[in-house]
């Protein structure tokens, strides 16, 4: 019985995502997609400090690598600071103006790293579930398989393309961010 339960448990654990089959299918041809053809969209990002609540917008592009370029839209203040985000690295260019938000999630996330942690999961994270949720598919997805993983909740339109993600730390929702226009260049 314990062998049979084991194999089970191997089973459910290869399969990485708990949805019905059309679901996962497409879930897995937007990460099929992801890996073989740049992207580009638009990020309105909400960071919650708790005391604090930061809203921006981005215009972002990414290459097959995962490697994230992106310029700010809003707010005004800070409009036109570029930046480049990578796994493990980072650059701002900015004139005369500057960016500075703290980090998230014990120091694994910054508000300006959501595009690439996001494109990040999508890529390569865990798939734990997907599912529809009204007209959306719902996919749950965590970067890593580490304990202390950032969970990621996505939903995809009806063209099977991301609109929301949420970024959740320890059960928490510390950013989340709308999606627009987002294209495969």
């Amino acid at each position: 019985m314990k062998r049979i339960l084991a194999c089970l448990l191997v089973l459910f654990s290869l399969s990485g995502c708990a949805g019905q089959g059309a679901e996962l299918d497409r879930a897995m041809a937007l990460r099929t997609k992801l890996l073989s053809q740049p992207v580009s969209f638009d990020a309105r990002i909400t960071a919650d400090y708790g005391d604090s609540v930061h809203i921006f917008s981005l215009s972002c592009q990414a290459d097959t690598q995962g490697n994230v370029t992106f310029t700010v839209t809003e707010p005004q203040s800070i409009r036109d600071i570029t930046g480049t985000v990578s796994a493990g690295t980072g650059k701002l260019t900015f004139d005369g103006k500057a960016i500075a938000f703290d980090l998230l999630a014990d120091g694994q996330l910054s508000p300006i790293s959501a595009p690439w942690v996001f494109l990040k999961a999508l890529r390569s994270g865990y798939l734990t579930s997907c599912g529809k949720e009204g007209e959306y598919l719902r996919l749950a997805v965590d970067d890593s398989y580490a304990d202390d993983a950032l969970h990621l909740d996505i939903w995809l339109g009806n063209n099977d393309l991301p609109v929301r993600a949420e970024i959740l730390w320890r059960g928490s929702r510390v950013l989340s961010m709308d999606v627009g226009n987002f294209t495969f260049v």
